[in-house]
């Protein structure tokens, strides 16, 4: 994927950092979008310690709710970089409660940031891929979106709509060499799910045939193979990465 442009949307997180560093040291240029409810710091001290690692990423402000912004940001990307190669949809969020406590604020919040914003953000990005006649959609979705789980409604909704999306569009785009999949993570070693109680986490890893939480780089790696010009015959489809935690 030499020269190939990719963006990574929510790529500061603890997956969204390791695809983006995977893409670049397969030869990508790579950018990164973030929010983080305008915390300009935050992403500025992010992007210098990668810096600090020899990753020189592009950063890109935008709320991905926003149709009108992620046009805004995707023409920006194309005027910065040249062109759109690869999109990774990785941004996403939860709130957990059970159905009858969630509110309708918790619900849509989750539904517009996991779901509404792979159509915005897909939907402006096809242009380019189109005109080139190629490109590479990945949508991060999860093992809870396959499963369910208790007290996820929202988030498991939205996951499970990003295979239905994925499958949808990769019909739609086959022949015109752009491909379009779905990768579904089990638990991952971030340091989000590290803060979990150790009595909680050790109960979890004990579902998992293989005894262990997954590396971030184990879905980068799967995600930079979907990405590169090889995996053009595999579109609409669905790659676990949970250890053997759900079977189907």
């Amino acid at each position: 994927m030499k020269n190939k442009v990719a963006l990574v949307t929510g790529g500061m997180g603890g997956i969204g950092s390791h695809i983006a560093r995977y893409l670049a040291d397969h030869g990508a240029v790579v950018a990164v979008t973030y929010f983080k409810n305008g915390d300009h710091s935050a992403a500025e001290a992010w992007l210098r310690e990668q810096k600090s690692q020899g990753y020189d990423f592009k950063i890109y402000y935008a709320d991905l709710t926003d149709f009108d912004a992620t046009e805004q940001l995707i023409a920006k990307i194309v005027a910065d970089l040249g062109s759109l190669d690869i999109l990774v949809n990785n941004a996403g969020i939860t709130a957990d409660a059970t159905l009858v406590k969630m509110t309708p604020e918790h619900w849509h919040k989750v539904i517009d940031n996991n779901l509404h914003s792979i159509f915005n953000v897909t939907r402006n990005a096809l242009k380019p891929m189109l005109d080139k006649k190629y490109g590479r959609i990945i949508n991060i979705s999860s093992i809870n979106g396959q499963k369910g789980q208790f007290g996820q409604t929202n988030y498991c909704a939205s996951k499970a709509g990003i295979h239905g999306f994925t499958k949808a569009l990769a019909y739609e785009v086959a022949k015109k060499g752009v491909t379009v999949n779905t990768v579904s993570p089990g638990y991952v070693k971030t340091s989000m799910v590290e803060k979990v109680d150790e009595a909680i986490l050790q109960d979890i890893i004990k579902q998992i045939p293989v005894g262990r939480l997954a590396e971030p780089a184990e879905v980068a790696r799967a995600v930079a193979f979907l990405a590169s010009e090889d995996s053009g015959y595999i579109t609409g489809s669905n790659f676990s990465i949970n250890g053997g935690q759900h079977m189907y």
